[in-house]
């Protein structure tokens, strides 16, 4: 256990990777760029696992509510993402009312993002078998169980114990890069427009 991966922590675990044609470390260092010219950024992603307002906002805002940080985790994975690199050109936190998203930050190829203030490349290890997941359908589920197969993201609180299992390999994921949500935490992306960065 770590001041991020700790017994009561709020994560947001993706497994991440070459996205929209773009190499991740392309990724992290546009990203890096994006943080310090506007002071946070967009890291955008797809499927419904990890829904902008049925799943990571209320699950961000329990712990914005305790003034306590939720850390975004990554762990790296071989992926061949070939999506349009077209830029999302509006964000919006609740589907309703949408703001132009600043020029400086590009988020390519995806309907969400998760809003960001920093990035930083670390070498830790979360304990999915020490996760469970809080919030949406699969509440209380064991985070070991739900991060499987296809489902590649999610909303987890660490335990105070991990589970012992006997049905479940790769428990132990490596994590490789950590960013500190910021709010609205998790939004809606729609329109286009030419991507400028390198």
């Amino acid at each position: 256990m770590n001041e991020i991966i700790h017994p009561g922590a709020g994560l947001l675990f993706m497994k991440v990777g070459t996205h929209a044609q773009e190499s991740l470390a392309d990724i992290i260092a546009r990203k890096r760029k994006e943080i310090d010219k506007v002071g946070h950024t967009m890291w955008g992603y797809g499927g419904n696992t990890c829904h902008p307002t049925s799943m990571v906002q209320p699950f961000a805002r329990t712990y914005a509510a305790r003034r306590e940080p939720i850390h975004l985790v990554m762990e790296e994975m071989v992926s061949n993402h070939f999506a349009e690199p077209l830029c999302a050109a509006e964000s919006s936190s609740d589907g309703i009312n949408w703001q132009t998203i600043p020029e400086a930050i590009e988020v390519r190829g995806s309907r969400y993002a998760l809003v960001i203030r920093d990035l930083r490349a670390v070498s830790l290890t979360l304990p999915l078998q020490q996760t469970m997941v809080p919030v949406g359908p699969s509440t209380g589920r064991l985070g070991a169980r739900y991060v499987n197969g296809r489902v590649d993201k999610a909303c987890l609180t660490v335990m105070d114990k991990a589970e012992l299992l006997n049905d479940v390999t790769k428990c132990e994921r490596p994590i490789h890069l950590v960013a500190t949500m910021a709010d609205p935490y998790a939004v809606f992306l729609r329109n286009f427009r030419p991507k400028t960065g390198d």
